[in-house]
């Protein structure tokens, strides 16, 4: 029969979460891999998605997704950032922002079509442009006085005749930048000149550091009618198993959206609908605090980073740590990554998986400190064992 994956997909294996968090658990390593908290969310929120399940909430929901939580989504955009939508037509549900960049990705670029992607970027990106038959572009995210930022004469030059897509990532993950407002513009720019549609990935909007404000693409001039937004209750709430995300756009690109989605997974999972929609109605605060603590664990990984020996970045956002291995004396993140279980019983990720360029990320390992403070502690001292 010969091999049965389609020809665009064969250079996509196991992920790079999957392998490493297999490792952890053979060795039983600290897992500062994949980022999941090791902590719950909102009390009442759990409980809120209890009830829903005793009540019977357990059949399928509205394809779009529950009234009351698009129109909590609806709200909560209006209220931070003053970008209005119809929950009716211009908010829809999904299985997680991961499936919402799928689904996206997927109505809104085809074969032919090029999607223009900052690297580092999130595993699922590459895959998905992929399975469309479209083609990425990648601009690079460089060190630039200890964050990471774009050129933006790279960006203009990356966008060619069959650009449809610029994909947006802010808070960024790996790299922990949040782009800022003249970093914003200028993709704004790019997007108005060549009439390009943005989808920016906006899974960390709360958990931003040191004042660093998160600002929406679509709240730019000229944006909010070509941009594609899209967030979660996973990393907002700590409830990352739950896979409940939303999209917010323009009626038509909804409609273009839900087409792609209703054939994959048809509705998302009713409890979590409503829990979500009560949390964005009532739990903020608690996502405040959240974000407080997890400043404070960064860092404490950060001070501990640097004690054993690497050099760090400090993020300006999400759950992880940048850190440079070369004072240490390695120079192949992958090679370490896969090395470090054994040499200290850690678990990292390696950057360069997530380029195209992999020798611009191949100094760098990522480390997650959305655990609990002892984890962090236990990890670190560990780590020490390198230096």
């Amino acid at each position: 029969m010969g091999e049965p994956l389609v020809p665009r997909m064969q250079g996509f294996g196991t992920t790079i979460f999957a392998e490493m968090s297999a490792l952890a658990v053979a060795t039983g390593s600290i897992n500062l891999g994949q980022g999941f908290p090791d902590t719950d969310g909102p009390p009442k929120m759990l409980e809120t998605a209890v009830e829903a399940i005793r009540s019977g909430g357990n059949q399928y929901p509205p394809g779009p997704g529950l009234p009351e939580l698009r129109e909590a989504v609806a709200a909560q955009r209006l209220e931070r950032y003053g970008l209005e939508f119809d929950p009716a037509t211009e908010v829809f549900v999904t299985v997680g922002a991961t499936e919402g960049v799928a689904a996206s990705v997927l109505a809104l670029a085809g074969p032919g079509d090029e999607v223009i992607v900052f690297e580092p970027y999130y595993d699922s990106y590459a895959a998905t442009i992929a399975l469309a038959g479209a083609t990425r572009r990648p601009v690079t995210l460089r060190p630039v006085e200890g964050r990471f930022t774009f050129d933006p004469d790279e960006l203009r030059a990356a966008v060619g005749p069959r650009t449809r897509v610029v994909l947006v990532n802010s808070p960024h993950n790996p790299a922990g930048t949040v782009f800022t407002r003249e970093e914003l513009e200028v993709i704004a720019a790019v997007c108005r000149e060549h009439d390009l549609i943005a989808i920016t990935d906006e899974v960390y909007e709360y958990l931003t550091f040191d004042d660093a404000p998160h600002i929406p693409l679509a709240t730019f001039d000229g944006m909010r009618e070509r941009t594609v937004s899209i967030s979660s209750a996973g990393k907002t709430f700590s409830v990352t198993g739950w896979k409940t995300g939303w999209v917010t756009a323009p009626a038509p690109l909804i409609r273009a959206v839900q087409t792609v989605k209703q054939f994959v997974t048809y509705a998302t999972g009713g409890p979590w609908q409503r829990a979500t929609a009560y949390a964005l109605r009532n739990e903020l605060p608690w996502v405040e605090d959240l974000r407080t603590s997890l400043q404070a664990k960064r860092d404490r990984l950060i001070t501990g980073l640097e004690a054993a020996g690497f050099a760090t970045y400090r993020p300006q956002g999400t759950y992880f740590v940048q850190a440079d291995i070369r004072p240490l004396g390695f120079t192949d993140g992958m090679e370490l990554a896969r090395a470090l279980p054994e040499k200290a019983g850690v678990v990292a990720i390696p950057t360069q998986v997530f380029y195209d360029h992999a020798e611009a990320g191949a100094p760098f390992v990522r480390f997650a400190f959305c655990k609990k403070d002892e984890v962090i502690d236990e990890a670190v001292e560990r780590l020490r064992a390198l230096h």
